[in-house]
């Protein structure tokens, strides 16, 4: 039985799959497994990710519900949710494993470093590890691990069209605080930097505070650029 299990979800990522999974080959080779789900991508993502990965599979578009396909297969006791622009550190199997028994906590995430050329954005990963510290909250970029047992707990990724890290973090929270590891993974900062840092930064909080106030899910995404699946 693997010793964790790391769920990619995917749409159209051809042009990163491969170098994706192939930097996940060693945590392949001490028993984690990797789980890639597409979202009905358009281009060669799927056969692109099959000889790189234990399983890909075809779920609903959507972070929320390719997520949760991929935790409905999964066959280890510990579960790591991995955007496919992000890259984990090399021992993060063993840092989440042991960061879980020492804490006894149940779910958590590591810290994140943003990749790019704008000054700004390590501010934005530092602002971003800060606040998940203060307030509990964990986004989809810092990758986001927890027990089986925590997930089913807290009933899976709600089916959003946008912030359903955010909301389940919410859920976690109420089995206990996250481990917050130092161990950074590398996100891509291709949305800030193709949109404009500054207009990111102010774009996120204004969804962010919408959200609070109890905006739809559906037609935030809209206003970020996504257009969501219809039911």
């Amino acid at each position: 039985m693997p010793t964790l299990s790391i769920i990619v979800p995917a749409l159209d990522e051809a042009a990163g799959i491969a170098a994706a999974l192939t930097a996940l080959a060693p945590l392949r080779r001490r028993d984690c497994e990797v789980i890639v789900v597409d979202g009905g991508s358009r281009d060669s993502t799927a056969d692109l990710a099959r000889p790189l990965a234990d399983r890909v599979i075809s779920a609903p578009r959507g972070r929320a519900a390719q997520m949760n396909a991929g935790a409905a297969i999964a066959q280890a006791d510990a579960l790591l949710f991995l955007h496919a622009d992000t890259r984990l550190p090399a021992d993060a199997d063993r840092r989440l494993r042991d960061g879980l028994a020492r804490s006894g906590r149940v779910w958590g995430r590591f810290d994140v470093r943003i990749e790019g050329r704008h000054a700004l954005l390590a501010v934005i990963a530092g602002a971003m590890n800060l606040r998940s510290r203060l307030t509990g909250i964990a986004t989809g970029d810092q990758a986001m691990f927890m027990t089986r047992a925590a997930f089913a707990a807290a009933g899976g990724f709600p089916d959003i069209a946008l912030m359903e890290d955010v909301a389940f973090s919410a859920r976690l929270k109420g089995l206990g605080r996250p481990l917050c590891l130092r161990e950074r993974v590398v996100t891509s900062g291709r949305r800030w930097e193709s949109r404009g840092v500054i207009a990111t930064i102010a774009l996120m909080w204004r969804l962010r505070l919408a959200y609070y106030f109890g905006a739809k899910p559906a037609a935030l995404a809209k206003q970020y650029g996504y257009v969501p699946r219809e039911r």
